[in-house]
């Protein structure tokens, strides 16, 4: 069971439809499950469609839809970012997500594990590197351990993983994270 109370929380970090971020969120959260530790998903194709107009800024607290989301976070000590890579980076609309939450506090002492899953052989190695920095800026601390999923889509189906590599990698990165 994790040391705290809250549940981790796994952010699917993409806004794309039935993404295979989506998937392999549910699929960690399978084995976080199966350690003991209770976890909810927060999917990022649940923001609201116009939040960086209606959530930012000077419109900062009043959609209601983004303050359920950050009030999310704000009761979380532990985070799993399950990120695919796009153009070499992480997508634009999770640094959207980070701009938006309150700034320094939201992500400050508080602890994180990184998934990147790629089409390419580099398994989103950059764009994880790219949001380190940034957690680290913001003052998160990440496991050391990254999980890079390489060509995921030809190492996932049915809600089952067949790199067997793939699969112990998620495994000790959850236990790492629960213990964090």
């Amino acid at each position: 069971m994790t040391s705290s109370t809250s549940p981790i929380v796994i952010i699917v970090g993409t806004n794309r439809p039935n993404s295979m971020s989506r998937k392999i969120a549910e699929y960690y959260q399978g084995i976080l499950t199966n350690l003991g530790a209770s976890s909810i998903i927060l999917d990022l194709v649940n923001l609201p469609h116009d939040f960086t107009v209606s959530a930012l800024y000077e419109n900062t607290g009043k959609n209601e839809d983004f303050n359920n989301l950050k009030s999310l976070l704000e009761n979380t000590d532990k985070f799993v970012f399950v990120v695919p890579e796009y153009n070499g980076s992480y997508p634009g609309v999770l640094k959207a997500f980070i701009d938006g939450l309150p700034y320094p506090n939201s992500f400050a002492n508080k602890k994180a594990a990184l998934v990147g899953l790629s089409s390419n052989m580099q398994g989103a190695a950059i764009a994880l590197s790219h949001l380190n920095d940034v957690f680290s800026y913001l003052g998160m601390n990440t496991l050391a351990m990254r999980v890079k999923l390489a060509q995921i889509k030809s190492h996932y189906s049915d809600k089952v993983i067949s790199n067997a590599l793939y699969k112990e990698l998620i495994e000790i990165q959850a236990g790492q994270i629960i213990h964090f």
